[in-house]
């Protein structure tokens, strides 16, 4: 069993973690990525005993007995298409794309009928240890004995595995990620357009505010493709980030109208339907008070500005028209879900606070030119998913991308130590 080569296409920060996990616990990998960076490869990994660096995925193909197309959701029929006819008789083929529906329909379109296929997807980023993480497995077309045989080798990543169809798969990370990222995506978005850099602000320091911060850093941080596959290529996820946008807007113009007693009786009754007051009244909150003030990128001052957190009043009444409890995906939800929800819950299942909020939103203008950008960006983003547009996708994000970078490295250790905290708590 241990003679298994494992081959990976797609050498991108994924991929490398993949290529390092496993060759550390003593597989051997064969990898490529697009010609163009075959020398640099090589030199990267010059003297690692067991990765062998290949100069396209003709030669892991014919080598490797599993293979790992790591690859971009939007690319992944075009890379399987061009390597399926070299792959290994008898192999297996799994892909680690976040939108299962593209990738099984991209292999059981190219591939050998006698390949087997068995896809993986680990829901956390690649800088984020895989430790207790969850790692979906998905058997589509294989054999029990294939089957363990791609257990006992993700085994070495230590993570909780879960076994999931593809539909499946797809409607939960929908569920868990795609209207999360189309928050922070359109906070970024309101912050550029203010030209803002929110920690610099004492009302966007602090409490819930830091969660806001860092996890909106940590995102455009990341490679834009990583978001929009999901996003894109996942029918379930258009339709939840269609309702965020129009949650958000709803909502505002409630507030801009001043319909107190409306916007009191929708908060509310989204609130209950997701958190069930009686179902979670004895259970503790995923965040507390001191866990959020630790984290802060600005100095937290003495006196907090009130916010009518629009972008957490949208989410609890998105996953309530939606119908989605969130709690039922734990075992399958990425950090940065969990911290999400956290900081929703924090707030719908604190009373005084989301009175308070309430009034915030319809009395105070404090945060009204930030809460009009958000709702232009809630409504772009949505637009933008809706058309299929990688290329507008990729524009708009790498723009904002561009615009926080000096503040990444900062983020992203703050961000670690935040999701640290959370793991252990969740």
């Amino acid at each position: 069993m241990e003679e298994t080569v494992i081959g990976i296409i797609g050498m991108g920060l994924m991929g490398k973690m993949y290529a390092r996990r496993l060759s550390d616990a003593g597989w051997r990998v064969h990898a490529c990525d697009v010609r163009a960076k075959f020398e640099s490869l090589k030199e990267e990994f010059f003297g690692s005993e067991r990765i062998v660096i290949f100069e396209d995925g003709y030669g892991v193909s014919r080598s490797s007995d599993y293979i790992i197309y790591s690859v971009e959701a939007e690319t992944i029929d075009k890379v399987v298409a061009e390597y399926a006819r070299a792959t290994k008789k008898h192999a297996i083929v799994g892909g680690q794309t976040s939108c299962k529906a593209p990738e099984m329909a991209a292999f059981e379109r190219h591939l050998p009928s006698d390949v087997e296929i068995i896809s993986c997807h680990s829901l956390h980023g690649p800088h984020v240890d895989p430790k207790g993480q969850p790692l979906v497995l998905i058997k589509h077309r294989a054999s029990q004995k294939s089957f363990d045989l791609v257990t006992h080798i993700l085994s070495c990543f230590g993570s909780e595995q879960v076994h999931l169809s593809a539909q499946v798969h797809d409607r939960i990370t929908a569920d868990t990620q795609a209207v999360t990222h189309a928050a922070f995506l359109s906070m970024g978005t309101a912050w550029c357009a203010n030209s803002q850099f929110p920690w610099e602000h004492s009302r966007y320091v602090g409490g819930i505010e830091n969660v806001k911060c860092n996890i909106t850093l940590r995102i455009y941080s990341n490679k834009w493709h990583v978001y929009a596959g999901l996003a894109i290529l996942n029918p379930s996820a258009k339709q939840q980030i269609r309702q965020y946008a129009e949650s958000v807007t709803d909502l505002f113009k409630l507030m801009l109208g001043g319909h107190k007693a409306e916007l009191e009786k929708r908060i509310k009754t989204a609130g209950e339907a997701v958190f069930n007051a009686t179902r979670r009244r004895e259970e503790p909150l995923l965040l507390s008070d001191e866990v959020l003030d630790r984290f802060s990128l600005g100095k937290v001052p003495k006196e907090r500005t009130p916010n009518n957190h629009l972008s957490l009043l949208a989410m609890v009444d998105c996953w309530w028209k939606l119908d989605i409890i969130p709690y039922d995906h734990m075992i399958c939800s990425t950090p940065l879900f969990r911290l999400w929800l956290g900081v929703t819950e924090y707030l719908f299942r604190k009373p005084a606070l989301l009175d308070e909020i309430i009034n915030v939103a319809v009395e105070d203008n404090t945060f009204r030119s930030d809460d009009l950008e958000f709702t232009f960006a809630a409504r772009g983003w949505s637009d933008c998913v809706s058309f299929g547009d990688f290329s507008s996708y990729r524009d708009r994000f790498e723009k904002i991308q561009s615009y926080f970078a000096p503040r990444f490295p900062e983020a992203t250790r703050i961000g670690n130590e935040m999701i640290k905290v959370i793991l252990e708590k969740t």
